[in-house]
Protein backbone atom coordinates (compact mmCIF):
# COMPACT_ATOMS: atom_id res chain seq x y z
CA UNK A 1 0.00 0.00 0.00
CA UNK A 2 1.48 3.37 -0.96
CA UNK A 3 2.12 6.03 1.63
CA UNK A 4 -0.58 8.66 1.97
CA UNK A 5 0.09 11.94 3.68
CA UNK A 6 -2.14 12.91 6.56
CA UNK A 7 -4.96 15.25 5.62
CA UNK A 8 -5.14 17.04 8.93
CA UNK A 9 -2.85 19.82 10.10
CA UNK A 10 -1.61 20.19 13.62
CA UNK A 11 -2.05 23.46 15.37
CA UNK A 12 0.77 23.70 17.86
CA UNK A 13 0.48 26.00 20.81
CA UNK A 14 3.70 28.04 20.98
CA UNK A 15 3.51 28.48 24.73
CA UNK A 16 3.04 24.74 25.25
CA UNK A 17 6.06 24.03 23.06
CA UNK A 18 8.11 26.64 24.92
CA UNK A 19 7.17 25.03 28.23
CA UNK A 20 7.82 21.48 26.98
CA UNK A 21 11.06 22.01 24.97
CA UNK A 22 13.84 24.00 26.65
CA UNK A 23 15.06 26.80 24.38
CA UNK A 24 12.25 26.47 21.83
CA UNK A 25 11.44 29.78 20.17
CA UNK A 26 14.35 31.73 21.67
CA UNK A 27 14.87 33.53 18.37
CA UNK A 28 11.24 34.38 17.70
CA UNK A 29 11.69 37.86 19.15
CA UNK A 30 13.70 39.97 16.63
CA UNK A 31 15.44 41.82 19.46
CA UNK A 32 17.05 38.58 20.70
CA UNK A 33 18.01 37.17 17.29
CA UNK A 34 21.73 37.32 16.58
CA UNK A 35 21.24 37.51 12.79
CA UNK A 36 18.91 40.51 12.79
CA UNK A 37 21.64 43.03 11.82
CA UNK A 38 22.48 40.85 8.81
CA UNK A 39 18.86 40.90 7.70
CA UNK A 40 18.76 44.69 7.50
CA UNK A 41 19.51 46.58 4.30
CA UNK A 42 22.68 48.31 5.42
CA UNK A 43 24.83 50.25 2.93
CA UNK A 44 27.57 48.04 1.43
CA UNK A 45 29.59 50.73 -0.28
CA UNK A 46 29.23 49.02 -3.66
CA UNK A 47 28.25 51.29 -6.53
CA UNK A 48 26.44 48.48 -8.38
CA UNK A 49 23.82 45.81 -7.80
CA UNK A 50 25.45 43.36 -10.21
CA UNK A 51 29.10 43.79 -11.24
CA UNK A 52 29.89 44.75 -14.80
CA UNK A 53 29.95 41.61 -16.92
CA UNK A 54 33.31 40.21 -17.95
CA UNK A 55 33.78 39.97 -21.71
CA UNK A 56 32.88 36.60 -23.15
CA UNK A 57 35.16 36.69 -26.17
CA UNK A 58 36.18 33.06 -25.65
CA UNK A 59 33.62 30.30 -25.44
CA UNK A 60 32.76 29.28 -21.90
CA UNK A 61 30.76 26.32 -20.75
CA UNK A 62 27.42 27.24 -19.23
CA UNK A 63 24.84 24.85 -17.86
CA UNK A 64 21.45 24.85 -19.58
CA UNK A 65 19.85 25.40 -16.17
CA UNK A 66 21.35 28.88 -15.94
CA UNK A 67 20.20 31.78 -18.07
CA UNK A 68 23.59 33.49 -18.14
CA UNK A 69 27.14 33.19 -16.95
CA UNK A 70 27.96 34.90 -13.67
CA UNK A 71 29.29 38.43 -14.17
CA UNK A 72 32.83 37.34 -13.30
CA UNK A 73 34.21 33.90 -14.11
CA UNK A 74 37.57 32.21 -14.38
CA UNK A 75 39.36 31.48 -17.64
CA UNK A 76 42.38 29.62 -16.25
CA UNK A 77 41.83 26.58 -18.47
CA UNK A 78 40.09 27.62 -21.70
CA UNK A 79 38.46 24.92 -23.79
CA UNK A 80 40.69 23.45 -26.47
CA UNK A 81 40.85 20.52 -28.86
CA UNK A 82 38.58 17.47 -28.87
CA UNK A 83 38.17 17.66 -25.08
CA UNK A 84 36.78 21.19 -25.45
CA UNK A 85 34.30 20.02 -28.07
CA UNK A 86 33.14 17.24 -25.74
CA UNK A 87 32.70 19.72 -22.87
CA UNK A 88 30.66 22.04 -25.08
CA UNK A 89 28.41 19.12 -26.05
CA UNK A 90 27.94 18.11 -22.40
CA UNK A 91 26.93 21.61 -21.34
CA UNK A 92 24.84 22.42 -24.41
CA UNK A 93 22.74 19.26 -24.57
CA UNK A 94 22.46 17.75 -21.11
CA UNK A 95 21.26 19.04 -17.76
CA UNK A 96 23.64 18.80 -14.81
CA UNK A 97 21.15 16.39 -13.25
CA UNK A 98 21.66 13.78 -15.97
CA UNK A 99 24.34 11.12 -15.88
CA UNK A 100 25.17 11.71 -19.56
CA UNK A 101 26.41 15.22 -18.70
CA UNK A 102 28.89 13.93 -16.14
CA UNK A 103 29.97 10.91 -18.18
CA UNK A 104 30.82 13.16 -21.13
CA UNK A 105 32.75 15.50 -18.81
CA UNK A 106 34.71 12.54 -17.40
CA UNK A 107 35.45 11.35 -20.94
CA UNK A 108 36.59 14.85 -21.92
CA UNK A 109 39.00 14.87 -18.95
CA UNK A 110 40.52 11.59 -20.18
CA UNK A 111 40.76 12.95 -23.73
CA UNK A 112 42.47 16.06 -22.35
CA UNK A 113 45.06 13.87 -20.61
CA UNK A 114 45.81 12.11 -23.90
CA UNK A 115 45.95 15.44 -25.78
CA UNK A 116 48.35 16.89 -23.21
CA UNK A 117 50.52 13.77 -23.33
CA UNK A 118 50.72 13.90 -27.11
CA UNK A 119 51.60 17.58 -26.91
CA UNK A 120 54.39 16.85 -24.41
CA UNK A 121 55.79 14.11 -26.62
CA UNK A 122 55.71 16.47 -29.59
CA UNK A 123 57.59 19.15 -27.67
CA UNK A 124 60.15 16.61 -26.44
CA UNK A 125 60.83 15.37 -29.97
CA UNK A 126 61.50 18.92 -31.14
CA UNK A 127 64.08 19.31 -28.33
CA UNK A 128 66.08 16.15 -29.02
CA UNK A 129 69.85 16.76 -28.94
CA UNK A 130 70.26 14.99 -32.28
CA UNK A 131 68.30 17.78 -33.94
CA UNK A 132 70.87 20.40 -32.90
CA UNK A 133 73.51 21.66 -35.29
CA UNK A 134 76.71 21.11 -33.34
CA UNK A 135 78.32 19.98 -30.09
CA UNK A 136 78.40 23.51 -28.66
CA UNK A 137 74.60 23.84 -28.94
CA UNK A 138 73.99 21.03 -26.44
CA UNK A 139 76.14 22.62 -23.71
CA UNK A 140 74.86 26.15 -24.31
CA UNK A 141 71.17 25.25 -24.55
CA UNK A 142 69.18 25.94 -21.37
CA UNK A 143 67.31 23.02 -19.90
CA UNK A 144 63.56 23.30 -20.29
CA UNK A 145 62.61 20.18 -18.35
CA UNK A 146 62.68 21.82 -14.91
CA UNK A 147 65.86 20.02 -13.85
CA UNK A 148 69.43 21.18 -13.54
CA UNK A 149 70.97 24.31 -12.02
CA UNK A 150 68.32 26.62 -13.50
CA UNK A 151 65.50 24.82 -11.66
CA UNK A 152 64.00 26.76 -8.81
CA UNK A 153 62.64 24.40 -6.14
CA UNK A 154 62.03 27.01 -3.48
Amino acid sequence: MPYKAATHTRHLDREALRARIPGWGVDSDPRSRPSVPKEQDLPTGAHWDIPEAQSQDRGRERSIEHGMLPPVFGTAAPLKGVSGILRRVAYARFSEGRAAHWIILLASDRVDVVESGLGSVGRAIRRLPTKRTGPGDLAAAPRTDGLGPAANDS
